[in-house]
């Protein structure tokens, strides 16, 4: 085989009582005040003071409406201003109530005009921002980075990406152009499952082989790979194969040329890359580099995502799965904490970006059943034999 070749031989607590309780018709009630402690305006349940007095809600409301739109001056009594408040007859005389409200100390200079209050809630808003902003920092600040061991693994897994990445940081001054009338139907776009572009599909051929052999290379570069059975590290790369390939060419998304760069070499356009095999999987691989490009991701974060991949304790067959289980979280914990030292703009980085390796196991499973399309589509002696070895008998 010429992928064997590339090796050498309880129960629950009661709750304590909080500073407030919560009363359903009510709101929270403050601890300050005792049991049904009444309103001393109308004698209903309190809730709280209230321009400095105890009172319900019905009674604040009533005589905030009243400074704030002066209606007290129209107010008037039927009875010589000689009514009495409570519960029932509170909203028979306004003008009563309101002296009531002034006779108990309720204070006029402390209800707030329009423009003041709008001010006010504009600075409260304004510190609950400023809090946030302060937790997120403090939040940051508390993140783990990578410790010692964390930071040499990071640098061997980064290195083991760089000498195995075809033209590195150079690819857009080496890339070349695939023709535009190559893999290109003019006027509509080949619908999904039409004919193979064979002469789109044989320029990729070519580059196919290389850049298989270089993600084989990444993996032996890895200690805690190479540990593994043969077995299990010729399944784990074809499992991961395809990802590796797709992430590596998303992270090469030119937006001015709406291309991307495939091995390190070669630019294609959508259709191009859609209609020489690859049929949807090529819309997957070009919305991830879209959403990729807004990450800004730098060599080590995309060597760890491969490692990520590589190390998928999933794929069938394998006998070493704990092994491999902790191989990929001692990879991701180290990404994790990488993460954290990088300090990202981009709320929630890390979750948005562990949701790719989510995408990117979707575009390896997709190409799994569009290869069988590519067999039925193209003659066999297209097919390179590292091409096949990798992709046949994958489970669709």
């Amino acid at each position: 085989l010429y992928l064997s070749s590339l090796w050498p031989d309880g129960p629950k607590r009661k709750r304590k009582n909080s500073t407030c309780s919560v009363k359903s018709m009510s709101g929270y009630i403050p601890s300050y005040l005792e049991k049904d402690e009444p309103c001393v305006v109308c004698g209903d349940k309190a809730t709280g003071y209230h321009y400095r007095c105890i009172t319900c809600e019905g009674c604040k409301g009533f005589f905030r409406r009243t400074i704030q739109k002066n209606l007290h001056p129209a107010y008037s009594c039927k009875y010589d201003g000689c009514c009495i408040i409570d519960k029932i007859t509170r909203n028979q005389c306004q003008l009563c109530r309101f002296r009531k409200c002034i006779a108990v100390g309720m204070a006029m200079d402390l209800v707030l005009d329009d423009s003041k209050r709008v001010a006010k809630r504009r600075l409260i808003e304004e510190n609950r921002e400023k809090r946030k902003k302060d937790e997120i920092v403090k939040t940051l600040q508390t993140r783990p980075e990578p410790d010692s061991s964390e930071w040499e693994l990071i640098r061997h897994v980064t290195e083991a990406h760089r000498h195995t990445n075809a033209q590195g940081s150079h690819w857009k001054q080496k890339r070349k152009f695939l023709p535009e009338d190559i893999g290109q139907s003019p006027g509509a776009p080949t619908p999904v499952g039409d004919k193979v572009d064979l002469e789109a599909f044989s320029e990729f051929t070519k580059i196919i082989t290389p850049a298989i052999t270089r993600v084989v290379d990444f993996a032996k570069k890895l200690p805690m790979f190479s540990e593994l059975p043969c077995e299990d590290q010729i399944i784990l790369l074809k499992g991961c194969c395809m990802e590796i390939m797709s992430l590596r060419a998303a992270v090469r998304y030119d937006p001015e040329s709406e291309t991307l760069t495939l091995s390190g070499e070669m630019a294609v356009k959508r259709e191009q890359l859609k209609n020489g095999g690859l049929g949807v999987v090529s819309d997957a691989i070009f919305d991830l580099g879209k959403s990729l490009a807004q990450f800004n991701l730098d060599d080590s974060e995309v060597a760890l995502l491969q490692a990520v991949l590589l190390m998928s304790s999933d794929r069938s067959g394998l006998t070493s799965v704990d092994k491999i289980e902790k191989c990929q979280e001692t990879y991701l914990l180290a990404f994790e904490h990488y993460i954290n030292h990088r300090k990202h703009n981009i709320p929630h980085f890390w979750p948005k970006l562990l949701m790719k390796v989510t995408d990117l196991r979707m575009i390896g499973a997709c190409h799994a059943s569009r290869f069988l399309h590519m067999k039925v589509e193209c003659p066999n002696e297209l097919f390179p034999p590292l091409f096949l070895e990798v992709f046949e008998d994958q489970e669709v």
